[in-house]
């Protein structure tokens, strides 16, 4: 059983030895459940998310509910398009009307295991292919879940 602190309780994060020079304060944790893996359920402990997982690779289970990976593309395009539209203001482009659309895939790599593979279109109105591109490669680099995917997931960027 994993223990873990209250969020008052836990110090800034430190970056590993050899890593660049800075701390991270902590703004918020959340926290969630899972009880029977990728075909059981997922809640946390204010009840604000309880779901029944549907496994898309369970025959019988694939309706149930959503997929760890339709749950991580929901999150992913709303992070996403957070930075999308902090990316656009620092670039001085108004994105008000705009879209993300994440699509995540469960891959499986040639020694057995599995990775994810990420596409995020985004649909800004108003704005050029070439500065949507821009926007994008700028929001890309601030996202946390983009920067918490580098170097072990391909997450490809289209500017629809």
């Amino acid at each position: 059983m994993l223990t873990i602190a209250p969020v008052s309780s836990r110090p800034t994060h430190q970056p590993a030895h050899g890593a660049l020079d800075f701390t991270m304060k902590t703004l918020f944790t959340a926290e969630a459940i899972s009880k029977g893996g990728r075909s059981g359920t997922i809640q946390t402990p204010d009840q604000l998310l309880n779901v029944t997982l549907g496994n898309p690779l369970e025959k019988g289970a694939e309706k149930r509910g959503p997929s760890p990976e339709l749950l991580f593309a929901g999150a992913y395009s709303a992070c996403y398009h957070g930075a999308l539209s902090a990316a656009a203001k620092k670039l001085g482009a108004g994105v008000e009307d705009s879209t993300v659309r994440a699509l995540v895939s469960l891959v499986e790599d040639d020694q057995g295991g599995f990775r994810l593979a990420v596409e995020l279109h985004a649909r800004l109105a108003g704005v050029d292919r070439a500065q949507a591109q821009r926007i994008m490669d700028e929001a890309h680099k601030t996202c946390p879940y983009s920067k918490a995917l580098r170097g072990d997931t391909t997450v490809t960027l289209v500017a629809d």
